[in-house]
Order: structure tokens, then sequence, then C-alpha cells
């Protein structure tokens, strides 16, 4: 795991060893099984996640009790929910786990004290920010501008992995289309 995190870091910013192995000593691992609950609902998220392997999709619920997923994370990326995490307020939406998953995470006190102690930290953090600022506006760009075929074909194109690993009623839940539309959709698309 201290590897995955290295080459993970090193991608952003330059570490050292001792840098990686200072910060490391500070994650702490899990294993989520599948369907489990990282974060509920009106809880107070407490961790940022790294997902060294699985698929944690996060959701809430809409005012008919339907689920609008929100984002997907899988092996290699981090996964919060930033609003409830950094203001420590209850959070709206859940973080669950897809199939079993190992996290290394990090509570707020935690990543505070390694910004003091590492502050190359704090620019990596920074650049994992700005990129998931970018894909959150890419993605209201592409629902804005394309039709529901255009964002299955992108979204099949720029993430793979999620087609063969989530459920295909989630991915027609993020895609905002009905289920039934999707599996049309894969069936002209093969």
């Amino acid at each position: 795991m201290k590897e995955q995190i290295k080459t993970y870091f090193t991608r952003y910013v330059e570490f050292n060893d001792t840098e990686i192995d200072g910060i490391y000593s500070e994650l702490k691992p899990r294993v989520f099984q599948k369907k489990e609950f990282l974060l509920e609902e009106n809880a107070v998220c407490k961790h940022n996640y790294f997902i060294i392997k699985g698929v944690v999709r996060s959701y809430y619920m809409d005012e008919r009790g339907n689920e609008k997923i929100t984002q997907f994370a899988i092996d290699n990326w981090w996964i919060t929910n930033m609003e409830s995490f950094i203001k420590e307020t209850p959070s709206t939406q859940y973080l669950q786990a897809l199939e079993e998953t190992t996290v290394l995470y990090l509570s707020k006190e935690t990543l505070e004290k390694l910004y003091s102690k590492y502050p190359k930290l704090e620019r990596l953090f920074r650049i994992i920010t700005e990129n998931m600022l970018i894909a959150n506006l890419r993605k209201s760009d592409i629902f804005l501008q394309m039709r529901s075929k255009e964002r299955y074909t992108s979204f099949a194109e720029a993430v793979p992995d999620f087609i063969q690993r989530v459920p295909q009623y989630m991915i027609a839940s993020y895609l905002e289309i009905t289920p039934e539309y999707l599996s049309e959709l894969r069936r002209n698309t093969k």
C-alpha cells in the first residue's frame, strides 16, 4: 500500500522516502464490505478516503425517495464529502462501497497536522482538489450540452472501468437517464 501511495503522490508532487514514510504512518487502513457505508446522510464526514482497491459511490435521496448518484470513485482516487469534512457539518449525501473496498483514511485533524509538517502535502491536495473541480465542471458542461446518448458514450470512453464494475441502474442514475434507455444505448453501441 505504501508503494501505491508513493506512486500516486509523486505523479503530482515530488516526495522523498522520509516524507512518504511520515505521511504513510498517519494513514489508517480499513476494509469496507460491499454495500457498507463510509458515510451516511446527516452524519459529519470525519475522514478523507484514498481507495486502494474498490469502488465507492456518493449519492443523495431526492424528495421522491430516488437515489441520485453524484460521483463514483475507484482505485487510486480520493473521496469524501468535502463540505461536511471541511465545515464539520452534517452530510447531505451517502458514501457507499459498491464492492469490497480497501481504503487508507485521514481525519481532518491529522491532515492539518501533516500539512504543517509536510507543506508539499498541502500542494498535493490543492492539485487534487483542482482536478476534482475541473471534473465536476466538465460533468456539468457535458450534461448541459450533450444528449443522453452522447453523455453515455463520453462516460464510457472516459472511465471504461466503471461500465464493468458498477451496476447499470447506478450508471443510469449518474447519467440522469432511465435504466431502460441505458440498456438500449448499450445494445446499440456494441
